[in-house]
């Protein structure tokens, strides 16, 4: 449940670098975010979500961040742990702990004449950093040698190694927290990676960072468990268990923070016995969408974050309770790779140099609609459809400029060229608009896929306003051309491709927030997923996001979802998810990390865990990030389990036209399977990648796009692992807990990674086994639960407990869930 940590830079409305260190949670991080406040007390829409900050060190937020309204006008109360300073000129607060407070504390302040509070976390760094030496011998005479990580913010000249012995060998030591961090040296002003560290991860654009894990030597176990639910005429009572093996004292009532919406619960409400508490709630005030949080704060540590969401007293999760964007499990189409539903407009771009996976292949709307019609998604027991973008593209090929200077067209729908003109080739706005109103007859909601970042050179915004946009040519001769971390706000794709400059053009920033509003307006779409957001200043996603709240949000009454797509460490990627800015971004890191454990059978499943956790840390246990096993951007995940490619990051775009990959192995159906199982099963949404419900395979850009295959075009492998994708979604779709539980986990190994979910309607027992013999695992479940059976809740097969003790068989490159009795 810790709170995510930014050290980035933001800019106000004029530009004007503040380099605040954002400390809020993210928005997307608790489901309670999707709930609309009702009543005449409270005014505030957004769940507010808790900020973690440390002893005796100053931090400035912005509130915008924190929750959002149309005017501000705080009023702060007086708290005796916590010095607080709001400045109403550029809307930040800063927040002190006094007297080196360590722990949870909540600060109040009033707006419209309605007292609220913020859950503040106070932890301490000495207490839980460790010491790691970074060393580089340099195989000839250097000048400097620096470490740039996600640790210094990626500065340069910070953190300089010394040759001090004058042995050759040059080094640091540097405090860290334990965590996951991504580095590399910079050697006289060039970066490398690590030498020395075989452990890498790709920065999404052909290159890669070193990857640091830094790991907890604290023991102790400390978690807050869901208990249960009881009613009675007036009241719901809910009921948590907390667990901490170090505990040398007993519960206090102030201990317990407690949250009704933002409004603390009254004192007097909360029951302790022993470690079991009680939260009682009068079911006048669970009328309409409320959110109880619920957690310990005992001897200045803090447990996880329990959350339960409630529809007029009932829990969410139930076919009773209006659905929620944390029910969505999402399915990513590549318009023109998907069906061929017109092919009267079926118009590949003519050019000599222009293979067959890089053109137009027919893909449409009408194709899309038609499988919505058939019932495709309602078998395979989706409910999100994101599509790739719908803007008009341009009708000649361009050569991409790295080696081997291959020519492509505008099939992905990447190169816009107009702001409100779909591409003729995909059909027409009316075509659009249908797809949009038959999804949601089917009661699927559809994404679009929104290009903030660029256009292409013969895009109107381009030809008419080039001061909108970032320089190609620079200072010192170079071309600002994929230079991510140095010009990461400005820098090109590619030489037709200009990107936006909004540090230095609030019209540019009105104009293309405006647009996306209009998009929505025009189709009745329902969210979108944004394209390169790291390369686009935080500024426009605020002004996107307050522009969605007041146009759409609250006017039509609904939550717009906002996914986005950024490359990097978790601290980046967390930096633009919150109330103010994303809903969410795709995990990106956590599926690196996993993919190899999975495959590689002397790999453990603890590195995931650790993953897990630390996901965990940055976006909260209640996540709506997405979950993905591969991409557009991305090898297939069964080129990996087939064996075809070894090796994530590794560019593998030549194998579409000199060697694409097959499927030879019938058992890697079952891994890619075991894949989805896990995927489906863990907190978060789950993105499937179409063709992945099946087993297809791909190398990179283009061979990840193949046409999409259906029905008798499919063999009996992929026929087969078909029906059990669509048992593993239907799963998730019947089980609250695997949607709004929390994770707790029981065994992280070679072969096994067993895990509990659990929510107040019921507790589910997930264990996955990636060897290639069945496992006979002997488990070992909180006493606390008290458990007296497992049930298979697929096959109803039953395994008795006794003394928190059970042995189930898990099938080879298999999983079950079991219903914890």
């Amino acid at each position: 449940m810790l709170m995510l940590q930014n050290n980035v830079r933001h800019f106000d409305s004029h530009g004007i670098d503040m380099k605040l260190r954002l400390k809020v949670i993210s928005v997307s991080i608790f489901l309670g975010l999707f709930f609309f406040v009702v009543t005449s007390a409270q005014e505030i829409r957004d769940i507010i979500q808790p900020v973690k900050i440390y002893p005796e060190r100053p931090d400035t937020i912005l509130v915008n961040d924190i929750f959002y309204a149309k005017q501000y006008n705080l009023r702060f109360v007086e708290n005796n742990r916590i010095a607080v300073g709001y400045d109403r000129n550029n809307n930040t607060v800063v927040f002190t702990p006094r007297h080196k407070y360590k722990g949870v504390t909540l600060v109040q302040f009033v707006y419209n004449r309605s007292m609220y509070a913020i859950p503040v976390i106070v932890q301490s760094l000495s207490e839980s950093q460790r010491k790691h030496r970074f060393s580089f011998r340099p195989t000839g005479k250097v000048s400097t040698v620096a470490v740039s990580g996600s640790f210094n913010n990626w500065s340069k000249d910070r953190d300089l190694l010394i040759d001090a012995k004058g042995t050759g060998e040059y080094e640091i030591a540097l405090q860290l927290d334990p965590g996951s961090y991504v580095y590399k040296f910079v050697v006289d002003g060039k970066d490398i990676l690590d030498p020395s560290n075989p452990e890498k991860t790709p920065t999404g654009f052909d290159d890669f960072n070193s990857v640091l894990r830094i790991t907890d030597t604290e023991t102790s176990k400390i978690f807050l468990h869901v208990g249960g639910k009881k009613e009675s005429d007036q009241h719901i009572s809910f009921s948590y268990i907390y667990e901490n093996s170090s505990q040398r004292t007993p519960l206090l009532r102030g201990e317990i923070i407690t949250l009704l919406d933002n409004i603390p619960v009254p004192q007097e409400n909360i029951r302790i016995q022993g470690n079991n508490i009680e939260i009682r709630c009068a079911k006048k005030d669970l009328v309409g969408d409320r959110t109880l949080r619920v957690l310990v704060s005992h001897n200045g540590t803090a447990t996880n974050l329990q959350q339960v969401v409630l529809h007029d007293g009932i829990l969410a999760g139930r076919e009773s309770t209006p659905s929620t964007w944390v029910d969505a499990s999402i399915y990513s189409i590549m318009i023109d790779r998907f069906n061929d539903g017109d092919t009267s407009n079926d118009k590949p771009v003519i050019h000599d140099s222009l293979f067959v996976q890089a053109n137009y292949q027919g893909g449409d709307f009408r194709g899309i609609i038609n499988k919505i019609d058939d019932g495709y998604f309602d078998s395979l027991g989706i409910n999100t459809l994101w599509i790739s973008p719908v803007y008009d593209n341009p009708d000649v090929a361009f050569q991409e400029s790295p080696p081997p200077h291959r020519w492509y067209s505008g099939y992905h729908g990447y190169w816009p060229i107009s702001e409100k003109k779909v591409e003729e080739k995909f059909g027409t706005m009316s075509d659009l608009k249908d797809l949009v109103t038959q999804a949601h007859k089917h009661n699927k909601r559809v994404l679009l896929d929104f290009v903030a970042h660029h256009v292409h050179i013969d895009h109107p915004f381009y030809k008419n306003h080039p001061e909108w946009f970032g320089t190609l040519d620079l200072p010192d001769g170079r071309k600002n051309l994929r230079l991510w971390d140095e010009y990461r706000l400005s820098t090109w794709f590619e030489p037709y491709m200009p990107s936006f400059d909004f540090i230095k053009s609030q019209q540019a920033i009105d104009v293309v927030s405006d647009n996306a509003i209009w998009w929505l307006k025009e189709t009745g779409a329902d969210g979108f997923r944004h394209d390169a957001v790291k390369h686009v200043p935080n500024k426009f996603w605020r002004e996107l996001t307050r522009k969605l709240e007041e146009q759409i949000e609250i006017p039509l009454h609904k939550r717009v979802y906002q996914i986005g797509e950024t490359f990097g460490d978790y601290d980046l990627i967390a930096s633009y998810v919150n109330n103010g800015q994303l809903s969410a971004q795709f995990n990106f890191n956590l599926s690196y990390f996993a993919i190899p454990v999975f495959l590689e059978p002397d790999r453990s499943f603890s590195s995931i865990d650790f993953h897990m956790r630390k996901s965990f840390s940055s976006f909260g246990y209640y996540n709506l990030m997405g979950n993905i096993m591969d991409s557009h951007d991305k090898v297939r995940y069964m080129a990996y389990a087939d064996g075809k490619i070894r090796g994530q990051g590794v560019d593998t775009r030549e194998m579409a036209w000199n060697n694409p990959p097959t499927v030879d192995h019938p058992s890697s159906y079952q891994k890619a399977e075991l894949y989805l199982a896990y995927m489906f099963t863990i907190p978060g949404i789950p993105v499937v990648y179409y063709g992945s419900e099946f087993g297809m395979t791909g190398a990179d850009d283009p061979d990840n796009r193949r046409m999409m295959r259906f029905g008798d075009q499919l063999s009996a492998y992929e026929k087969d692992m078909l029906q059990q994708t669509e048992k593993i979604t239907g799963m998730r779709n019947d089980h609250s807990a695997l949607r709004y539980g929390d994770f707790f986990t029981i065994q992280a190994d070679n072969a096994i990674y067993a895990y509990i979910r659990s929510d107040m309607n019921e507790r589910l027992l997930v264990i996955l086994n990636k060897s290639e013999t069945t496992q006979q695992v002997e488990l070992r479940l909180p006493v606390i639960y008290r458990t007296s059976e497992l049930v298979d809740v697929m096959s109803g097969d039953k395994f008795q407990v006794k003394n928190s003790r059970s042995t189930v068989t898990i099938p080879s490159i298999g999983w079950r869930v079991f219903a914890v009795q």
